[in-house]
């Protein structure tokens, strides 16, 4: 089952760069090697076996971006599931990037009637104010230009956890009935006593779900009074279901961080010709285990109860993985 994907924006805006560090698995620091995009660049990308996100990354250089609105409309816009389209946060070529991007949501309204759409501001890290103001009034500027259209923006940078966030709550929406195995996550949780249980694409990390099922999209907040303050998002992901009561006061960007810190430390273990298995910690806080559940997924459970022993947690992902594997199957087959 393939799932098409648009990667569009203006030249340079980070683009290429983010799909190398989430598809790639290269870090932050080698992008700079990255050279412009040229057209148009495919990309099959295996995500949860049969599931395959064909990613089509568009160059934005304007002749290129002239064709995809002209002679190359129909190809470049028939049977979009998504379009990503990319922001630079402090770009001084807003009113064209606008023009463009109103072209772009006209194609795509035409030939892609229901494909979802996320906004990406991107390079966060070089916003020149503070990024929860920034963000707020780049949203309500992109949300004015999109008139009608459902859109979910997002502030992001390659340098934190940001980008996973956005790409995890953009990939969750391909995922057929991810629901299902969120109720599924919840009951391993309980059989485990564990605080949470969150499920991992096994080569991207991105997140898929957890044991606390997300919010419906039309319960995600979309003004900065609801935005969380880290990286100054304005929209939540698979990992925005925090409660004030939460007892262990849990970061609302663990699950991101998580990701970033796992793809950091495999490509450490790539670096000196090792082989990422699996990771155990015994902490004073808390015991965190992160293991292979099925041939295309990590799943990662946190126990707050010291009483609980990691070789327990280990046999009942053990226990589970056959009827993970027949869940993962069903989900990409509805």
């Amino acid at each position: 089952m393939k799932k098409k994907v648009l990667l569009m924006g203006a030249s340079g805006s980070g683009k290429t760069s983010m799909r190398s560090l989430i598809f790639s698995n290269n870090p932050a620091s080698l992008t700079s090697r990255l050279g412009a995009t040229i057209d148009v660049e495919q990309n099959h990308v295996r995500f949860l076996g049969d599931l395959i996100l064909n990613l089509w990354d568009c160059g934005g250089q304007d002749a290129f971006m002239d064709s995809y609105l002209s002679i190359q409309q129909a190809t470049i816009f028939q049977h979009v599931g998504v379009m990503i389209y990319v922001f630079e946060v402090e770009t001084r070529n807003m009113e064209k990037d606008l023009e463009y991007y109103k072209a772009c949501l006209a194609a795509l309204k035409r030939y892609s009637p229901n494909a979802a759409v996320f906004l990406l501001v991107h390079k966060m890290d070089l916003a020149r104010g503070p990024k929860a103001e920034t963000l707020a009034r780049k949203s309500k500027e992109l949300k004015e230009a999109s008139g009608d259209a459902e859109v979910t923006v997002f502030g992001t940078s390659i340098y934190d956890e940001s980008l996973y966030n956005a790409w995890s709550r953009i990939v969750h929406i391909l995922i057929p009935n991810a629901s299902v195995l969120s109720r599924h996550l919840a009951k391993l949780a309980a059989a485990c006593s564990a605080t949470e249980v969150v499920l991992f694409e096994r080569t991207t990390f991105l997140v898929i779900a957890t044991s606390a099922l997300p919010p419906s999209p039309s319960a995600a907040p979309t003004d900065a009074s609801a935005s969380s303050k880290a990286n100054g998002q304005l929209s939540t992901g698979p990992s925005g279901t925090e409660s004030d009561a939460d007892p262990h006061r849990m970061v609302p960007t663990r699950y991101e961080r998580t990701s970033e810190l796992i793809k950091a430390f495999k490509y450490s273990c790539a670096r000196v010709r090792e082989e990422f298995l699996a990771l155990e910690m015994e902490l004073p806080e808390f015991t965190a285990v992160l293991d292979e559940l099925t041939r295309n997924t990590y799943v990662l459970i946190i126990v707050h109860d010291p009483t609980v022993e990691t070789a327990a947690l280990r046999m009942n992902i053990h226990l589970a993985r056959p009827k993970f594997e027949e869940l993962q199957g069903d989900s990409l087959l509805a």
